[in-house]
């Protein structure tokens, strides 16, 4: 692929008003700083920024988004890429956070992001020599988890009922399971992104399809009663824009703009192996973490042809730091608890990639002495009186309640001209659409599967060059008009745009290292 030119058909040379490029940002950017007063203005660019510009841009009001690196560059695109329902909360006794969980993930699923989203059987293996020896307690708290989707009218053809399998049914699903010993496994489903880092650059576009100036590489330095002092990162000067309302949705760096905000931020580690492996897995497999109460790893297989191996839940203490990278001892506990259940252990030989992002979980003083899995994965809402909104906690799956609480406290506080009520519940992302119509759209599955109905407009970007069609270096699944497609269409301004987060290449080492030509060729 290095010695092709990407070159967009003539079908792409009219760019649709939600098209993120360079060009548009560095427009945006100079319009707003010439002056007048947005309705609200977000600093963050992971999920809950991203929802909360499109649910004040839904509504009708002027807004900007400003995030100081790339769109999901921090905690949004280092998830277990699951829209869960809230089974673990239930095992906590929080049923209103698993019930907002469940009614979320029907959102998401049903309305909101169809095409990004798809269903995902889990095994929970018990028996002699497994941490349970029963199943007991995951067959309760599946069928109550299932009670909840139920609830929430997710159709049972998404989501099916969870029942227990035998042995040779559970290593059916998940070939590497230890035999010795396996008595079975609870079988249940839930909701699996394809990639969260997709989720949030589709929120994003969504909201410029509704007005939204979405900014990237502008670093906020300092927010003053809605006034807000940036430096643009990628022209190098520095402007002032003004809003009536800030949000600050900065996640696990929130309190850099806001110090009244308590966090006691908890990093999360994930490996990722071939799917080989592991025998090609069908299903996610729960293990339970020996000598803790209700805590599982996971391992899930993925589209691309790996599994995810995660996660831990560790603080993290001092000043936030910009980045984290899996540790050594990440990399040893990983592999050893999830070798408690396998035919082989897995060694490090088997890992071929790894990611580690942070959570922004509240500091709610209940637990002072004890780590952060305890903490409550609730999120709140503070407004300081000086226009300063902040949102933090939560989870993945509940970003869109967060960002409607958010823009309903600013409206609400702040006497904002929204022309309609919040509406982010019913409101399709680009290239959204049912299971039905997605299987008559006329392009690669691939595609299909990564941008929805939009596939036909990123394949119709190899009209130029054929080539684009093709996989962009033996061995990886990406194919050239995905790279193209970023460039022109998802605001990607560099390399690590491209591998790291529009086609997650940079997960596993050696396809980073042969795809960087490619993405050079699709920014040049």
């Amino acid at each position: 692929m290095s010695a092709v030119t990407f070159r967009a058909g003539a079908a792409a040379r009219q760019a649709p008003r939600s098209w993120l490029s360079a060009a548009r940002r560095d427009r945006e950017l100079a319009r707003l700083a010439a002056g007048g007063t947005l309705d609200v203005l977000v600093v963050g660019g992971g999920v809950v920024g991203a929802g909360v510009a499109l649910d004040a841009a839904s509504r009708g009001l002027s807004v900007a988004l400003l995030e100081r690196d790339d769109l999901a560059a921090g905690t949004s695109s280092a998830s277990s890429k699951l829209v869960h329902g809230g089974l673990r909360y239930l095992a906590a006794g929080d049923v209103p956070l698993a019930w907002e969980s469940a009614a979320e993930r029907h959102i998401l699923m049903q309305r909101v992001a169809p095409h990004l989203v798809r269903s995902l059987a889990f095994v929970t293996p018990y028996g002699p020599g497994f941490v349970s020896p029963h199943g007991a307690l995951a067959t309760v708290g599946t069928h109550l988890a299932d009670l909840l989707r139920h609830a929430a009218r997710t159709p049972g053809a998404r989501l099916p009922a969870p029942h227990r399998i035998d042995a040779a049914a559970a290593t059916a699903l998940a070939p590497a399971l230890r035999r010795d010993g396996l008595a079975g496994a609870v079988q249940h489903w839930d909701g699996q992104l394809y990639d969260d880092a997709r989720l949030v650059v589709a929120l994003a576009r969504t909201a410029a399809l509704h007005g939204a100036a979405i900014l990237t590489r502008c670093a906020v330095e300092s927010v003053d009663g809605g006034r807000v002092a940036g430096l643009d990162r990628r022209g190098g000067g520095r402007f002032e824009l003004r809003a009536q309302v800030v949000i600050n949705a900065a996640g696990v760096w929130a309190g850099r703009l806001d110090p009244a905000i308590r966090l006691r931020p908890s990093k999360g580690t994930h490996l990722v192996v071939r799917a080989g492996t592991l025998g090609l897995p069908r299903a996610g497999l729960n293990v339970a973490v020996p000598g803790e109460h209700n805590r599982y790893l996971i391992a899930l297989p993925e589209p691309n042809g790996t599994v995810y191996i995660g996660l831990t839940d560790d603080p993290v203490d001092g000043p936030v730091p910009d980045r984290c990278e899996p540790t050594e001892a990440d990399v040893d506990y990983l592999l050893g608890v999830l070798s408690t259940a396998l035919d082989r252990p897995l060694t490090r030989a088997d890992v071929v990639g790894g990611y580690a992002g942070m959570r922004p979980l509240v500091d709610d003083g209940t637990h002072p002495q004890s780590g952060t899995a305890d903490l409550s994965r609730r999120h709140v809402v503070s407004d300081n009186g000086e226009r300063l909104i902040t949102v933090v906690g939560g989870k993945l799956t509940t970003y869109r309640r967060m960002a409607a609480d958010a823009v309903d406290l600013a409206v609400r506080a702040y006497r904002l001209p929204a022309d309609r009520r919040g509406n982010t519940d019913r409101l399709p992302l680009v290239g959204a659409a049912p299971a039905d119509r997605l299987a008559a759209v006329r392009a690669p599955r691939r595609l299909v599967a990564r941008y929805g109905t939009e596939a036909p407009q990123v394949a119709a970007l190899a009209e130029a060059d054929p080539r684009l069609l093709e996989p962009i270096a033996d061995g990886i699944p990406v194919l050239g008009v995905e790279l193209a497609f970023g460039v022109r269409a998802e605001g990607a301004v560099d390399v690590d745009d491209l591998l790291q987060r529009r086609t997650r290449c940079a997960l596993v080492a050696d396809w980073h290292a042969a795809a960087r030509p490619a993405a050079r060729a699709a920014l040049g």
